[in-house]
């Protein structure tokens, strides 16, 4: 039975974090974790933008406090916002960098979107990075496009765990284009790194 008190937990956290994301968006959201405490429950908004988060005299807050309340049903929602220390290495955040560019200067300069990106990434010190844009990108047909510098792996259990990872879309004219970012961050130990 305590299983499905984690599974639920989990579910309801993977939600607040689903609504959050898509209702403040360019806000650079990361993630959300959500904590029990003795007063009630406690949302934490990762994001590297907090004042767009907050709003006007806390206007956001409030609409997300009600939210909470109302559609998740937590009793006492307390909301704590934390900024994102290294952007550049937050896969989520740099997906949605990527996706609102995209949207604001349109599909043609997707490459050099692309590039930026991945030097930005790399100048913060992650291992590797990899960018794929698919859809009608840039003629009529659907196609993918794949970016890619540095070190990734590709399979295994260290590639799976290991990896950042996030995808995310831009919703333009002639369609809606998929954005997937993996970025291999610069604290990993790798099992292929020997040292004497």
């Amino acid at each position: 039975m305590i299983e499905r008190k984690f599974v639920r937990d989990k579910k309801k956290e993977f939600e607040i974090d689903e609504y959050i994301s898509t209702t403040r968006k360019n806000v650079g959201h990361s993630k959300t974790e959500l904590m029990k405490t003795p007063l009630g429950d406690k949302i934490i908004i990762y994001a590297s933008r907090p004042g767009l988060v907050v709003g006007k005299k806390g206007d956001t807050i409030k609409i997300i406090t009600l939210a909470m309340k109302k559609k998740f049903k937590l009793e006492n929602p307390e909301i704590e916002i934390k900024e994102v220390d290294q952007q550049n290495l937050d896969a989520k955040i740099v997906a949605e960098k990527i996706a609102s560019t995209i949207e604001r200067y349109g599909i043609q300069k997707f490459k050099a979107i692309a590039h930026k990106s991945m030097e930005e990434v790399l100048n913060a010190g992650a291992l590797g990075i990899e960018i794929i844009i698919s859809g009608k990108v840039p003629s009529a047909r659907a196609k993918s496009w794949r970016f890619y510098r540095g070190y990734l792996k590709k399979c295994g259990q260290f590639a799976l765990t290991g990896m950042r990872r996030a995808h995310t879309f831009a919703t333009l004219k002639p369609g809606v284009i998929g954005i997937k970012v993996n970025i291999m961050p610069p604290d990993l130990k790798r099992p292929d790194a020997i040292t004497f």
